[in-house]
């Protein structure tokens, strides 16, 4: 009951958010987390599943619409990680005359001129890592056709995929009901575990 109670007084106070803002909002954060190399920290899936237990509970809001701006914004930030590889990160290692860095981008160039599509695919689903997979693909010329196809899969299976997962899931009666409060619940908790692998990785 105290679920049900706190998922209502969610509902009454995000109702006068309008659909236009959230559309921005979640494309804005879903643009960042996958565009800015510092921005690794935020809860990506967590984020798609709740935005679509959210567009199930409201009638104003469109789940193709909510869906196509996601798939947008997560495939337009992958372009901007690549292009920020190629043109800046690329030209910098090269200035580099250590061994090692040369070797370095010597075994990144076959890494994904053999397993790059892959990469960039299965990156979308692991958090921390699928920011800074399109950088590192950009720096090492993986061939721009196969990113961009690579890119393209991605989003619609991580962006696409995971949202109407949340979508769906609220059909089940008590989900819908609880629907913010398990949006709150599912983005806090990626949030506190993001910060503490944080502060734990900075201990070792």
């Amino acid at each position: 009951m105290r679920l049900t109670s706190l998922a209502a007084s969610f509902d009454a106070q995000l109702a006068p958010v309008t659909p236009f803002l959230i559309y921005v909002i979640i494309g804005a954060v879903i643009f960042i987390e996958t565009a800015v190399l510092l921005a690794f920290f935020l809860p990506g899936d967590s984020i798609l599943f709740s935005a679509g237990l959210v567009a199930a509970s409201r009638n104003d809001l469109n789940i193709v619409l909510l869906c196509l701006v996601i798939f947008v914004a997560a495939f337009m930030g992958d372009q901007v990680g690549y292009v920020f590889g190629r043109t800046i990160g690329r030209p910098y290692l090269e200035k580099k005359s250590s061994p090692r860095i040369q070797k370095m981008i010597a075994r990144s160039e076959r890494f994904y001129a053999h397993s790059g599509w892959w990469a960039v695919v299965a990156a979308r689903f692991f958090p921390w890592i699928r920011s800074f997979i399109p950088p590192v693909a950009g720096a090492a010329k993986m061939n721009y056709y196969k990113f961009l196809s690579a890119n393209s899969v991605g989003a619609l299976l991580w962006g696409v995929g995971i949202t109407s997962a949340g979508f769906y899931a609220a059909e089940i009666p008590w989900v819908k009901s609880a629907s913010y409060g398990l949006a709150i619940f599912f983005i806090g908790g990626s949030i506190v575990s993001a910060t503490w692998n944080f502060f734990r990785a900075r201990e070792v």
